[in-house]
């Protein structure tokens, strides 16, 4: 008699549906990093954010003091606030404090934006590249919650939570792409993580 346990092992031939999201996102990752295109301009543009006189600013904006990039640090103000935005949005009575935090949210985008920019102007060209994605992702982030803050001041609060949900969908984008700048060169995609360095994991 023929017995078969399911041990769970994905059968010869099937590839679970979070390793073809993965391979997708990988590869399109893969193709920012290796598109030529915008080379000059991005050149261009990291010298231009270099001969700024920031003088100790951009020490500060690198974070400096810290030993390490403020950048991520600063970015959990708006991702923080637009996250806990998002869940007040399911809370019965908990718009209006929903809005207050996408507007919070708002104002600390601009602090987040300038480290960003000052560790960018310092990237190898692959990592410049996928920065530049980086970017677009959160100025589409941005112009959704600013559209999402006039309507929910405007009192059409559904249209805006509809917008906040874009926003933080394009905020997620970024997020991964930030990420993969930061770390993508250090692990193995599909491994155990291990080449991650201390105290990140």
């Amino acid at each position: 008699m023929n017995t078969h346990i399911d041990d769970g092992t994905p059968h010869s031939g099937q590839v679970p549906a979070l390793d073809r999201a993965s391979r997708r996102w990988l590869g399109a990752v893969a193709t920012v990093e290796e598109s030529t295109a915008l080379d000059p301009a991005i050149r261009a543009l990291q010298r231009g954010i270099r001969a700024l006189p920031l003088g100790a600013l951009r020490g500060l904006l690198r974070g400096g003091p810290l030993g390490h990039p403020a950048h991520p640090m600063l970015v959990e103000v708006p991702m923080g606030c637009w996250l806990s935005a998002a869940v007040l949005d399911t809370v019965p009575g908990a718009h209006r404090y929903a809005t207050v935090l996408t507007a919070v949210g708002l104002a600390g985008v601009a602090p987040a934006a300038a480290a960003g920019w000052a560790d960018w102007a310092e990237l190898p060209p692959r990592q410049a590249r996928v920065g530049v994605a980086h970017a677009l992702a959160n100025a589409a982030a941005v112009g959704c919650y600013a559209v999402a803050l006039s309507d929910r001041l405007r009192g059409r609060g559904e249209r805006g939570r509809l917008w906040s949900l874009a926003g933080l969908g394009a905020a997620a984008v970024s997020g991964a792409l930030g990420g993969h700048i930061a770390y993508g060169d250090r692990t193995d995609p599909g491994g155990t993580g291990s080449d991650i360095p201390s105290g990140i994991a």
